[in-house]
């Protein structure tokens, strides 16, 4: 497993916007609602490699699967907030990645995960290889 830097700069930025459906009762980001922002970082990050999800899956028979996380909650966002998702590989082997998430405001950490990303056989949800082309297109 290729192992990055801790203190690496971000491979990915993605702007999200607070909206009312993310809030709490206290007028706060709900906890798991930064795994959603973490998700779709994710999705935008891979997409950015030139690797589309549904694409992968048709293509390949591979899917991506959550298999651990871990997140720290600092400070609360709140409704209107625009956020920046960050995306950075820590390791990546060949079937699997663990990819260090954060969320910021104006550059004030907010949130920051641990999440480890699995490849997955699509039709059985066995554990397989990611393809090449992904493999290709990961940063060292």
């Amino acid at each position: 497993m290729a192992v990055v830097s801790p203190d690496a700069s971000p491979d990915f930025r993605h702007h999200v916007r607070v909206y009312w459906e993310d809030t709490d009762a206290g007028g706060v980001v709900f906890y798991a609602n930064y795994l959603k922002f973490f998700e779709r970082a994710r999705t935008e990050w891979l997409r950015a490699l030139g690797v589309g999800q549904q694409q992968l899956r048709d293509e390949t028979g591979a899917i991506f699967v959550v298999g651990e996380t871990r997140v720290r909650y600092l400070r609360p966002a709140r409704l209107d907030d625009a956020l920046e998702i960050t995306v950075i590989l820590q390791q990546r082997g060949k079937a699997s990645m663990d990819l260090r998430q954060q969320a910021l405001r104006d550059g004030e950490l907010l949130a920051e995960g641990e999440i480890r990303i699995g490849c997955v056989d699509a039709a059985s949800f066995r554990p397989r290889r990611m393809p090449a082309t992904l493999l290709e297109r990961l940063p060292e």
